[in-house]
């Protein structure tokens, strides 16, 4: 398929800054995909929309407040630093950009800095020197990595904004954005409705915002991600499919693990690794009945996903009906749920 079939007509101006508060209280819209029939709902009204016995999936990834500032020793001109990926023996995948060479140190205040160990075309690491553990110092003194198209530097605000209900363990750059919506009393909700609800964890890295560069997009390649899939989730899913129910992803990164995990017979098993599935229309859907998902840039692997699942024009349609209704768009923006 083409790339440009994934591009679609945008109003920079739905791009939402903050998040609708409460979380749950943002608009959903509601997409048959059989019938391809559209309903203009909000995420509080999820209960109603799902039925008895069906079961949500989320990702417990934690955000890092991975983005620091520094400043070069040698010049003293300044840089921002994302840490993508703990390596072990204190070396970090990193984001900068700019020009620098082995050996490099980078300040980070007095308490920490660190050295180019690799600097090529598809990736950068640094050794890092810190005078606390280096996590519990990113915990102190790092930002939380916002997209860029906010156009806003963090906030303390954004620690809670940009952290799901559901986070416990920490990798991630960026947030699984679909489980954002969720709050206390929603969650009440669905539990005496008789929804179910487990957990997997994706590690969002730089695999899921790589830019696909290429027109025909089957040449595009995804960076790896780790995930796991463990087996309280899986007997839960196990469960679910035998009652005949749906498993409703939360997230496109919640598709991801859950379909690596998924034998060729559609079984699954326990699953601890990396995965760079990259999945496009005319991909099969093991596992997932229904998604719930944010609205997503143009071009990405991220609508490619949703295409998969809802079909290309049937999700065009749909963009195009959340673009003339005014939708809030992207991280902090409203909903999608998909139910095929």
């Amino acid at each position: 398929m083409q790339l440009s079939e994934f591009d679609f007509p945008f109003d920079p101006t739905l791009i939402a800054a903050h998040p609708t508060l409460p979380r749950d209280h943002a608009r959903l819209l509601v997409l048959q995909a059989p019938d391809h029939s559209l309903a203009h709902r909000r995420v509080d009204e999820l209960p109603d929309l799902l039925q008895p016995g069906d079961l949500l999936v989320v990702n417990d990834t934690k955000v890092l407040a991975s983005r620091v500032a520094g400043r070069k020793r040698s010049s003293g001109a300044e840089v921002e630093i994302l840490f993508v990926k703990d390596l072990g023996d204190a070396i970090w995948e990193v984001l900068i950009k700019g020009t620098y060479r082995p050996g490099q140190i980078l300040e980070m205040g007095s308490e920490a800095s660190v050295m180019v160990v690799e600097r090529s075309a598809t990736r950068t690491t640094v050794r890092v020197e810190s005078s606390i553990p280096f996590p519990e110092w990113l915990r102190q003194y790092g930002r939380m990595p916002l997209p860029p198209y906010l156009k806003r530097a963090p906030t303390d605000q954004d620690r809670e904004w940009y952290q799901t209900l559901f986070a416990q363990h920490e990798g991630a750059i960026a947030a699984p954005t679909a489980g954002l919506h969720f709050t206390p009393a929603l969650l009440a909700q669905l539990q005496q409705r008789g929804i179910g609800l487990t957990t997997i964890t994706l590690h969002v890295g730089v695999g899921t915002f790589k830019p696909v560069t290429v027109n025909q997009i089957e040449d595009h390649r995804m960076g790896a991600e780790w995930i796991e899939v463990g087996a309280e989730a899986l007997r839960a899913i196990e469960q679910v499919r035998v009652r005949g129910r749906r498993i409703v992803a939360v997230g496109t990164t919640v598709v991801r693990a859950l379909e690596t995990a998924a034998r060729v017979d559609g079984q699954i098993r326990p699953y601890r690794g990396e995965t760079d599935l990259f999945m496009t229309p005319g991909c099969p859907f093991k596992l997932v009945d229904a998604l719930l998902t944010n609205f997503h840039l143009p071009r990405t692997t991220l609508l490619m996903l949703v295409s998969a699942l809802a079909g290309t024009e049937c999700l065009r349609q749909a963009y195009a009906e959340a673009v003339r209704e005014r939708y809030r768009f992207y991280s902090y923006g409203d909903a999608m749920l998909i139910l095929s």
